[in-house]
């Protein structure tokens, strides 16, 4: 063909497809498919976002300032050492563009987030993928998985799309057996949501470690995902590399403004980390009630829960009937699981709204 082709394995990638917001037939419901913060988002951070309203005809501060020197503030770190990007996203695409390369190998779990993979093919890199051991981060299986074309090893945690937790003892071992040439990138999207005392010590390893890559966002428990703001932490080497091929402008004034002032609002993020524990914990009774009728939770430290469909119920028809009861969740055969549906915790009438459902849908199946 005399045209201009594509690398081969850009091809190769499979479209990240994101969370839907309306039915099959065009209703917009209940949306259970993008773990959002169903309480919004800070009335503080709002604020400072329409501040910005007049300024729309100048550039953002490409260096972010404002941005790293609150997250600095707010976790005692160097804000030198800080990068942000368009979400967590690009963050993660960062390290992958700095540190891998066509034939070069990058690690992650089995069910582990879709953009690891996408970043992965994008650079020319070759997946390897780790087993699970139910669903969980299996530090053996990782650490079997390392060759030394072994470039990074993405490790989410919690997880996304399991909810499960590898405590800080198994991060620390993850990080004790791999080389030292390779970057274990540690993805905090929900870190916010998990109690004081379960802390993985990942920032601790980013602090002190020449090859920790740590990832968070401000789209989860802060409720700006409109805004797309994530940012790293690592050692300076490795943050410059990243600036080397990072978007110059790729967060807004106004979510600049409106992440600084989402981190200073402490009562709105422990509502929110209250309000998810609760209803969560409750779900997960709703689902265990369940259980002879073939579902079971898969025991998530974030804002969702992974459901498990083993019984006559499938996952896809129990999808669709939430769609038809006005409820949108996720479903991802795409990543190996079409036995299960994502389950974002909303609202209390939301929650106990997709849960009724669910014990109908299951009623039916008999």
């Amino acid at each position: 063909m005399n045209a201009p082709q594509p690398k081969k394995w850009i091809m190769d990638i499979a479209p990240y497809i994101p969370g839907r917001s309306t039915t099959d037939d065009g209703r917009k419901v209940a949306k259970l498919s993008s773990n959002e913060n169903p309480l919004g988002t800070s009335p503080r951070a709002r604020e400072a976002f329409a501040s910005a309203a007049n300024e729309l005809e100048r550039y953002p501060d490409a260096s972010g300032a404002i941005v790293r020197e609150a997250i600095a503030a707010k976790y005692d770190l160097d804000p030198a050492r800080i990068i942000y990007g368009n979400g967590s996203d690009e963050v993660l695409h960062l390290a992958a563009g700095a540190y891998a390369g066509a034939g070069d190998e990058i690690i992650f779990v089995k069910y582990g987030f879709a953009v690891y993979e996408i970043a992965t093919r994008r650079v020319g890199a070759v997946p390897v993928i780790a087993p699970d051991a139910d669903y969980a981060t299996d530090v053996d299986s990782v650490l079997a998985s390392v060759t030394d074309r072994t470039r990074i090893v993405f490790i989410a945690n919690p997880n996304n799309p399991t909810g499960t937790f590898a405590p800080r003892a198994e991060i620390a071992r993850l990080h004790a057996g791999l080389p030292a040439h390779v970057l274990l990138v540690l993805d905090q999207a929900y870190a916010e949501y998990l109690g004081a005392a379960d802390d993985d010590g990942g920032m601790d390893l980013a602090k002190t470690a020449t090859n920790v890559l740590v990832t968070r966002t401000f789209s989860k428990i802060h409720g700006l995902a409109a805004e797309r703001i994530g940012w790293g932490y690592a050692h300076v080497d490795i943050i410059q590399a990243m600036h080397r091929i990072r978007l110059p402008f790729s967060i807004t004034i106004a979510g600049q403004r409106a992440a600084v002032a989402a981190l200073v609002d402490d009562a709105f993020v422990a509502h929110t980390r209250d309000h998810n524990a609760t209803w969560r914990a409750w779900f997960v009774d709703e689902i265990a009630k369940l259980g002879n009728g073939g579902l079971r939770a898969i025991p998530s430290q974030a804002n969702f829960v992974l459901v498990v469909f083993e019984g006559t119920l499938t996952a896809e028809t129990a999808y669709k009937g939430l769609m038809d009861a006005g409820y949108i969740v996720r479903w991802l055969p795409g990543q190996g699981l079409a036995q299960g549906l994502r389950i974002t915790i909303g609202t209390e009438a939301e929650t106990r709204g997709v849960a009724a459902a669910l014990r109908t849908l299951v009623e039916q199946a008999g």
